[in-house]
């Protein structure tokens, strides 16, 4: 007998302080999930979260790990082995947003892009294959534009297309686990440190997205939550979901 659906207890959000990883930590830790959340760098981030309403440091942590390292990767797998019980859910949210043409695009930036937007992703997912549990999940966080392309992002582009691509792949490896695993691909998102674009170009923005708004870093934070869900979402595998106002 297949065993019930069941929601995440244990979590891991890298880049898990800051913006859509912040919302996601919070959402989960105040559903009653033990939130482990990774940052690389910014402690003040780190100490703003863990004193934000809903966190619980009886149960949810920060730690620091600079995740595109082995060393880093380590230091996360050593934690997460430091609480019984593995993880149930995985949130691949750390990247970096360095937009610029690709001809003004030096080999070692296109190769930090692709590694710190792609390749890292699956190092740490790989890291932590064996300490994730059956039947729970793994939530890659793209970027819508990775379907439709924008002039500026074309690294960028290309690493959040491979993550979707990743997700198909790895979604099909580990079903006999029973392990969910999708992407959330939010489009313009607003962050808890507000939308810092020239007048002109947030209208002409605003003017493309069919809902006439932006999205916020919580309304992703709820698909996350809702895919990591197996009681909620059980069947929806391999799947990428696009939060960007019907762009």
């Amino acid at each position: 007998m297949t065993p019930a659906p069941t929601a995440p207890r244990r979590a891991v959000v890298t880049g898990g302080t800051r913006g859509v990883g912040r919302a996601t930590s919070l959402a989960l830790a105040s559903a009653g999930v033990a939130v482990l959340a990774v940052y690389q760098g910014d402690d003040a981030a780190a100490e703003r979260l863990a004193s934000a309403p809903g966190w619980d440091a009886r149960r949810c942590r920060t730690v620091r790990a600079d995740l595109t390292t082995p060393a880093g990767r380590a230091v996360l797998t050593a934690a997460v082995r430091d609480q019984p019980g593995g993880v149930d859910l995985l949130v691949n949210n750390f990247g970096s947003y360095r937009p610029a043409p690709l001809s003004a695009s030096g080999e070692q930036e296109i190769h930090d892009g692709l590694h710190t937007n792609l390749t890292a992703q699956l190092l740490v997912t790989r890291a932590l294959l064996g300490l994730l549990t059956d039947g729970g999940a793994v939530v890659n966080v793209g970027a819508g534009m990775a379907d439709r392309g924008r002039p500026g992002h074309v690294v960028f582009t290309a690493a959040k297309a491979g993550l979707a691509g990743f997700t198909r792949a790895l979604a099909k490896e580990l079903a006999p686990r029973s392990i969910r695993v999708n992407t959330v691909a939010p489009g313009v998102v607003v962050t808890e440190r507000g939308l810092d674009l020239p007048p002109p170009v947030r209208a002409a923005l605003l003017a493309a997205i069919p809902l006439r708004r932006f999205v916020t870093a919580i309304d992703v934070a709820e698909v996350v939550c809702f895919l990591g869900d197996a009681r909620c979402s059980g069947a929806i595998s391999g799947s990428t979901i696009n939060v960007d106002g019907g762009l």
